[in-house]
């Protein structure tokens, strides 16, 4: 039984507010919040509280839930939800992992100047990605909880019909000891978006690359010691259509059935697969048995190493991992009784706000049969059990595709060989894949603003 089932009564949600003026439930939202306060301000004070609940705690931060006591270790920050709500009270979400392995996104509300906060109020959000409670604004501008089980699906991520925005795609160069070269997705338009580019800050030597076995759009940064921790970012309007189910040609023979380098094909995949289809008849209830067996099995958790990776045989041996994990994982099931799927990796944006930060990369997949693709949503199907049927045949006007395909190759392309997938940059330093500071925000289009 997932977590979320189990405890729904006994905890609360995160804000995920950033960027606008926020304020918990019966507290007005106020023009006079302290100008002094910034983000940074903020994220010292909340990890300075569980530095020294943990010291106090013998190396554990410790918090009462459902009867027992959590013993956690921070994980992150989430600084892109950090809020300073008004004079003097701020708001703060942080990720917390038990020994055994299972996350827990906390809220923290403090209170006082900086480096002089104190925290007024502690409560859980999310356990290994699945919420607990949402969060609805009145007319007062004030929040009010609302229990999981009666949130519209507009709170709980879901915009349907259409969306526009901006989205803002920011990567900070490391010190770069030497020559480099840089590779980021950039949205190209089809059936379900459009796409403007509004600007593009980048260093001079640049081009825009063509992958042409699934269409992406490439941009191509060559880079030196003189671009260390200079900023590139690129702005884009977009225009985003809800997908639902749509006829397509069908693939070619073999197409989106071939295995990749981290969707492998083998014996065990196809055992999973062909007991989960048993005596099923058609594609269609095939592949949702396959969906409804991805939830059952795995758990949303980013925690330790290994997931992340879109590493199909991973997600099949720990039965954890991210959206990357658990599409990998359907993929590789569907292929194995030759029902054909693919890969894309983009943002989601929230549906909750109208501008703000957004919490990195999220990806999905598609499956063909009777001359249609069906989109499909795991990872969100499984955080929140009452969309698991909206996620099965449809993906929300509220996101951004930034590029489709696994096992990308470029010319020129890194010398560390086809691109696994590519939703944040890969930067190489002398050769060497090196990690890349990444920020994604948005404002929405003030005609659809909510």
């Amino acid at each position: 039984m997932k977590l979320q089932r189990a405890a729904l009564a006994a905890v609360v949600v995160c804000i995920l507010l950033a960027g606008c003026n926020t304020s918990r439930d019966g507290d007005r939202n106020t023009s006079d919040s302290a100008p002094n306060v910034v983000t940074a301000d903020i994220q010292k004070g909340i990890e300075k509280h569980i530095d020294e609940q943990s010291r106090l705690g013998g190396g554990y931060f410790r918090i009462g839930f459902g009867g027992k006591e959590l013993r956690l270790k921070l994980v992150r920050v989430h600084t892109e939800y950090l809020s300073n709500l008004g004079p003097r009270r701020h708001f703060a979400c942080v990720d917390l992992a038990s020994r055994g392995g299972d996350v827990y996104d906390v809220d923290f509300f403090l209170a006082g100047d900086p480096g002089a906060m104190t925290v007024t109020e502690t409560t859980v959000h999310k356990i290994n990605g699945q919420p607990l409670y949402a969060w609805k604004q009145k007319r007062d501008k004030t929040w009010h909880r609302v229990p999981v089980e009666n949130a519209s699906p507009e709170l709980l991520g879901v915009i349907k019909d259409s969306d526009e925005f901006e989205f803002i795609y920011r990567a900070t160069l490391p010190k770069l000891t030497d020559n480099a070269r840089m590779w980021i997705p950039m949205p190209t338009s089809d059936s379900f978006q459009k796409v403007a580019v509004k600007s593009i800050k980048a260093p001079r030597r640049r081009e825009v690359l063509q992958e042409r076995k699934y269409g992406n759009s490439v941009l191509f940064l060559t880079l030196g010691p003189q671009d260390s921790g200079k900023t590139v970012e690129l702005r884009y309007q977009i225009r985003r259509l809800e997908k639902g189910v749509y006829e397509s040609q069908a693939p070619g023979r073999g197409q989106y059935l071939e295995p990749e380098r981290l969707v492998p094909a083998n014996e065990q995949f196809r055992s999973i697969a062909q007991k989960v289809v048993e005596g099923k008849k058609g594609d269609l209830v095939r592949a949702r048995a396959l969906y409804d067996h991805v939830i059952d099995r795995m758990r949303y958790m980013k925690f330790g190493s290994g997931w992340g990776k879109g590493d199909a045989v991973y997600a099949c041996d720990a039965r954890t991992g991210n959206c990357t994990d658990f599409h990998s994982y359907f993929i590789a099931l569907c292929r194995s009784v030759d029902i054909p799927a693919r890969f894309a990796i983009g943002a989601a944006i929230p549906s909750e706000r109208n501008e703000g930060g957004i919490d990195g990369y999220h990806c999905w997949a598609e499956f063909y049969t009777d001359g249609r693709w069906w989109p499909v949503d795991i990872s969100e199907g499984d955080k929140c059990s009452s969309l698991s049927f909206y996620y099965f045949g449809h993906h929300p006007a509220n996101r951004v595709e930034l590029s489709r395909g696994r096992d990308l190759v470029l010319e020129p392309g890194p010398d560390s060989g086809p691109i696994n997938f590519l939703g944040y940059p890969l930067l190489e330093i002398g050769g060497k894949p090196t990690r890349v500071k990444v920020e994604f925000s948005f404002v929405r289009d003030p005609s659809r603003k909510r």
